[in-house]
């Protein structure tokens, strides 16, 4: 189940349901795969497959929300639009708070339904590139000495090479060629653009 072109996943215990979504799906131009059940899904799912999954809350065994949760305790990033046959609040309540897309009832508007998978899809491709460029700035950090990890971190915090010298205890020249280094194993080839990738990757500004 792996594909570059997004799938839309469609989990339902109802053929009829699934049958429809799929067929409404296909005529709009999207890539669908459709199981009967959330273990039938989760036996072939990908976490690197791209695009959004379709799900229906109450299904016998695993429910909806039980595989929201498997897929959250996968590191899955899968967005999650749930369909339900009654509008049970606390459930959507539920459901999203744990990150579902979106949370529609049955019978689903065809529109509705669309203008919720472009969304979730596009949801996907924007985190998947988050992912991919935090991924790549990890790596260049780890390229890092221990002494340039400080020097970084002097850098995003606005402190003159004159004040981490000072800080940590050795001489200008010493933090300029530091923090050259860093400059280069970052790729960067400003302090703004720096600041931005630290931020990224969580670094906090010395106090």
């Amino acid at each position: 189940m792996t594909s570059e072109s997004p799938t839309v996943f469609v989990v339902d215990d109802e053929e009829s349901v699934r049958k429809a979504l799929a067929r409404l799906l296909r005529s709009a131009s999207f890539h669908v795969a459709a199981f009967a059940s959330p273990r039938e899904f989760l036996e072939s799912y990908d976490p690197h497959a791209p695009g959004c999954l379709i799900l229906d809350v109450a299904m016998p065994g695993l429910n909806g929300l039980e595989l929201q949760q498997q897929l959250a305790d996968r590191g899955a990033g899968l967005p999650i639009i749930f369909l339900t046959g009654r509008a049970d609040v606390p459930m959507s309540v539920q459901a999203m708070k744990k990150g579902a897309l979106d949370f529609l009832t049955k019978p689903v508007n065809d529109e509705s339904l669309l203008a919720a998978v472009r969304g979730a899809i596009q949801r996907d491709y924007a985190d998947r590139q988050a992912r991919a460029e935090l991924g790549d700035i990890k790596q260049r950090l780890e390229t890092l000495t221990p002494r340039e990890r400080e020097v970084l971190v002097h850098v995003v915090s606005g402190k003159l090479n004159k004040q981490t010298a000072a800080e940590l205890g050795t001489v200008e020249k010493t933090i300029k060629v530091h923090r050259a280094r860093v400059m280069e194993k970052m790729m960067v080839q400003s302090v703004a653009e720096l600041v931005r990738l630290a931020e990224k990757a969580g670094i906090r500004p010395a106090e």
